[in-house]
């Protein structure tokens, strides 16, 4: 099965979520990100992300406590510039350019409190028809604005299994 884009997830319980968010980020958006990748981990999904610090620090520490699969995308050509958190990372060299490919390699996307960044990457995931769910981030109206990681997984899980269904 297949969702959006030509996705390699087979399994309706599994999928690649990407997470975007700032670099740099308050202790309570550093919680919130952990939790987020908490949440992914337990249910077995993979989390995709930038592989730096910040939001993406925070989301792969959570997912490796709840013993998660974590994928970095990075935007310079060293992959041992990845958070100690990532399992697997793709250098890239891309700079800012990476942003198209942390959304494009998740079946939906979580998107937390950043900068013009986390935007640009929002406005990909809209672009390559990814549901979009966030949690204190821009206000955008394609986004589904939730209060909790549970709400977020929750709201993903239903999007992405009532895509695998059209």
């Amino acid at each position: 099965m297949a969702v959006r884009g030509g996705s390699s997830s087979t399994s309706t319980n599994t999928m690649r979520v990407s997470i975007i968010g700032g670099g740099t980020i308050t202790d309570d958006e550093a919680n919130v990100a952990t939790a987020v990748g908490r949440e992914l981990g337990s249910r077995g999904h993979t989390v995709v992300c930038g592989g730096l610090g910040g939001t993406m620090e925070a989301v792969c520490r959570g997912a490796k406590a709840a013993d998660g699969e974590t994928i970095g995308i990075l935007p310079v050509e060293d992959r041992g510039a990845a958070n100690e958190y990532v399992d697997t990372a793709i250098a890239t060299g891309m700079g800012h350019a990476r942003n198209a490919l942390v959304p494009l390699n998740g079946d939906a996307v979580i998107a937390l409190s950043g900068g013009p960044g986390t935007l640009s990457e929002i406005g990909f995931a809209l672009v390559y028809g990814r549901p979009v769910v966030g949690i204190a981030t821009h206000d955008v109206p394609e986004i589904e604005i939730v209060s909790t990681p549970v709400e977020a997984v929750d709201a993903l899980e239903r999007a992405v299994e009532s895509e695998r269904e059209v």
